[in-house]
């Protein structure tokens, strides 16, 4: 049983009007717990620079993380890539209607060393579970940063990440070259990379899992079913939406001894 069918649709729904892409990337903001990490991550990272600074959006889907990023810093540089045509000639229609002049778009193929010394950092949320040559990817990242630079790293952990529990599992999520990380190993393949960890934290802890069970995978099980609990949708949201959001606000205010998410930050050596 897999989301992105279902994400799709909702995605193709957001193409129609600005102001659906605008809404749809609130409503992604607001139901997935890992925007709220990440969101806060890049805050942290960049809200004290002043100065005007070149960033790699690595994987930027349906562009919602460049979204953010564009408005938030205008003196920023943004390269936003993906490996779909569609969402970057999609991405590239929105940003331009939106006026935002600071981003480029472009289809890349992140296992390609594309890029040297030109960004000072690098973003990729939920892009290296897809890859299967993932320490490439991380080389690419080294020589792509300018000395001193930094990644920051969303990904799911090995502990049910992508709501897999063990090795045998299928994801839920699907079109996974694996299911997690341990947070030894993408220590290890970073620092293989040249990549020094600088910080690594777990997200996606019981009550976060469990918010994210009731806000996304049961009502896209149901859609998985038949499209016509669309329809079914406002209610069920209606009845569960502020336990959803409780639950994601503690594990977001909390501190995760172990998760379903890791969120690793690293330093070019």
């Amino acid at each position: 049983m897999h989301y992105d069918p279902i994400k799709k649709v909702f995605g193709d729904a957001a193409r129609s009007s600005t102001l659906f892409r605008r809404i749809f990337y609130g409503l992604l903001d607001m139901m997935f717990l890992r925007a709220w990490y990440v969101k806060r991550a890049l805050r942290t990272l960049l809200d004290g620079r002043k100065e005007a600074f070149t960033l790699f959006d690595a994987g930027s889907g349906f562009g919602q993380y460049s979204y953010f990023l564009a408005r938030r810093y205008p003196q920023a540089a943004i390269h936003a890539v993906d490996v779909k045509d569609e969402q970057i000639d999609d991405c590239r229609g929105f940003f331009t209607r939106c006026g935002l002049g600071n981003i480029t778009f472009r289809v890349e193929d992140l296992t390609q060393p594309l890029h040297a010394e030109e960004f000072d950092v690098i973003l990729s949320v939920d892009v290296m579970e897809h890859i299967e040559d993932d320490v490439q990817v991380f080389k690419n990242f080294h020589r792509a940063l300018k000395p001193g630079g930094v990644v920051l790293i969303n990904t799911p952990s090995n502990l049910g990440g992508s709501d897999a529990h063990d090795d045998e599992d299928e994801s839920f999520i699907g079109e996974h070259a694996r299911n997690g990380y341990g947070a030894d190993e993408i220590t290890e393949k970073l620092r293989s990379a040249r990549l020094r960890v600088n910080t690594i934290s777990y997200t996606y802890g019981p009550i976060g899992m469990a918010a994210w069970r009731l806000g996304i995978k049961y009502p896209m099980q149901l859609l998985n079913v038949s499209k016509a609990f669309f329809v079914l949708l406002p209610f069920y949201y209606a009845a569960t939406l502020w336990l959803t959001l409780v639950f994601m606000y503690l594990d977001y205010a909390g501190t995760n001894s172990t998760g379903a998410g890791l969120l690793v930050t690293a330093v070019k050596e």
